[in-house]
């Protein structure tokens, strides 16, 4: 497909995850679709397969870490770069962890594009939000909120 018909089609899947239509989302993937989840968090390493990635790692990992109601992915996003093969965004989404915290995370995506389908991601976010609020790990040396918060 064209970056133009790439852009739409992922400009879709995060209308779909901004409504919450994980059914909308997991139609634009194949059965056998990769993701790549960056760093050395217990959400880390390369999954293949719908039933694993949106049951076992979104569904249990993700979303069943934080308090339903409060649940909101792609509150804001932005495409950055499109070709005939890729699309890169730029994502921010979650909600308030169970354990009390806050989970307001930031992703970089890289989504692979064959035909008509998201066929694999790659996805970066800040595993230290990820230990601390969806796995309740506190670490040993907590920081303070940067005086210089990232921006998109």
């Amino acid at each position: 497909m064209s970056a133009s018909e790439n852009r739409k089609m992922v400009e879709k899947w995060y209308t779909a995850l901004s409504e919450g239509d994980f059914d909308s989302m997991m139609a634009m993937h194949p059965d056998d679709v990769v993701f790549n989840l960056f760093g050395n968090t217990p959400l880390s390493g390369r999954f293949v397969g719908k039933d694993l990635v949106f049951g076992e790692i979104v569904s249990k990992y993700v979303v069943g870490a934080l308090k339903a109601e409060t649940i909101k992915f792609a509150k804001k996003w932005r495409i950055m770069a499109a070709d005939d093969n890729c699309v890169v965004g730029l994502m921010q989404g979650g909600g308030m962890g169970k354990n009390g915290l806050e989970y307001n995370q930031t992703y970089c995506q890289i989504f692979t594009i064959q035909g008509d389908q998201i066929v694999e991601m790659h996805e970066l976010f800040d595993t230290v939000l990820v230990e601390k609020v969806l796995f309740s790990n506190p670490l040993q040396n907590t920081r303070t909120a940067s005086k210089h918060p990232f921006g998109f």
